[in-house]
């Protein structure tokens, strides 16, 4: 399928220096950004720390979310809003393994504190794990006098975990006389249910720990396979082609690198592993779509093609341009949808992502290509140099 039918775009002409007058403003304020914030913003996949999402009945505001944590948490704590949801994400460093385990505590305890209506000695059926709601059932059951198997128990247990876990619910139960609709509710055991629970105003949907020796270990070998990924690109190229396109398409993913991470400084974005693995894919993405081009380049060659070097790589470009457009164009369509709806986790792997492929699908154009040209016409008058400097009569001695 071509979308072009043998287009004619000087793509090494006029068109070339807007995209190359852009790549420079980015990469020079990328830069800057970087080093103003002495360096990019990891996550806690490389820094260590404790990151916990939670989801509200009513959100509270940011502040006073962190208000409340610093109380009881010194270390610095980040309170991050989902957009069009009651989520929240709230992440927090330190020092050392052993303060990493008592974070989750601390976080849960004095957000019950600040965020939930004490309610005596009752327990909170939004945070409270599977076990503890099955314990607190199996002692007030038997003061009530409800004849009940430990069979019956676990089986009702974890179909109340199900129910308040499973969407819509998703961790939340608002109101305890829902529970009616729980297989196995009778209620007897349901009055005894509301006697000894309230729903909590928010549940933990998930929680990561990392610790600093293992985060630093992890920043060290993303960072190496990356640079492990661009040298064996440029020995496959270098074998495949010749040293110079290898070169020209190292520089290529370097600069869509450079400048992905560049706009995740200036948009406050956290680097995580999966960040990493999105900058991989797209190494891989746009050395792929530079070959394309080359490969091109070379049949045209081959073929002797009449024309400058620059003609040949031009026509290259527009012979590839229909398959271009048609890879990227579909690649992006799924990496903005995955970054508009995907939410809050995929948030820095869709961003990079879409970044990655506007980025790289014109640097394979406008970067590897010029670099090509600049190199066939330095080389090319090198040699008119040489050749004019070999006829020329050697100077007589008197």
């Amino acid at each position: 399928m071509e979308i072009f039918k043998q287009p004619k775009f000087d793509f090494l002409g006029r068109m070339m220096w807007p995209f190359i007058i852009l790549s420079l403003l980015l990469t020079a304020a990328g830069i800057v950004s970087l080093a103003v914030k002495g360096g990019p913003k990891y996550g806690i996949d490389f820094t260590g720390g404790a990151l916990v999402d939670l989801n509200f009945i009513k959100r509270p505001p940011a502040d006073a979310i962190r208000s409340a944590l610093h109380q009881k948490i010194s270390s610095e704590i980040e309170v991050q809003e989902v957009t069009n949801s009651q989520e929240v994400m709230v992440s927090t460093g330190a020092r050392d393994d052993g303060a990493l385990q008592v974070v989750r505590g601390d976080m849960i305890s004095t957000l019950n504190s600040a965020f939930n209506k004490s309610e005596g000695t009752k327990l909170d059926l939004n945070t409270a794990p599977q076990a503890a709601i099955s314990d607190r059932l199996r002692e007030a059951l038997g003061k009530a006098g409800v004849g009940f198997s430990d069979d019956q128990l676990a089986s009702l247990t974890k179909a109340i975990a199900a129910y308040r876990d499973t969407p819509p619910r998703s961790g939340l139960v608002t109101n305890l006389d829902d529970l009616a609709q729980v297989p196995g509710m009778t209620p007897q055991i349901l009055n005894v249910i509301r006697q000894e629970f309230f729903p909590g105003n928010f549940t933990v949907r998930s929680v990561e720990i990392v610790g600093p020796k293992i985060g630093a270990d992890l920043r060290q070998q993303a960072i190496n396979v990356v640079l492990i990924a661009l040298a064996a690109m440029l020995v496959y190229i270098a074998f495949r082609f010749e040293w110079i396109y290898g070169v020209a398409a190292v520089i290529a993913v370097f600069h869509d690198t450079i400048i992905t991470i560049g706009l995740f400084s200036l948009f406050g974005k956290e680097i995580d592993l999966t960040v990493i693995a999105a900058l991989l894919t797209l190494v891989g993405y746009s050395m792929n779509d530079t070959i394309v081009t080359f490969d091109r380049i070379r049949e045209n060659l081959k073929l002797g093609v009449r024309g400058s070097f620059t003609d040949i790589v031009n026509l290259s470009i527009n012979q590839t341009l229909s398959r271009t457009i048609l890879t990227s164009g579909l690649t992006f369509l799924t990496a903005i949808s995955l970054f508009i709806f995907g939410g809050q986790v995929l948030n820095g792997f869709s961003f990079a992502l879409v970044v990655g492929i506007i980025v790289g699908t014109y640097s394979s154009i406008f970067v590897a290509s010029p670099i090509l040209v600049f190199w066939r016409n330095l080389a090319q008058g090198r040699k008119v140099s040489d050749s004019r400097a070999a006829v020329m009569p050697k100077a007589v001695k008197r």
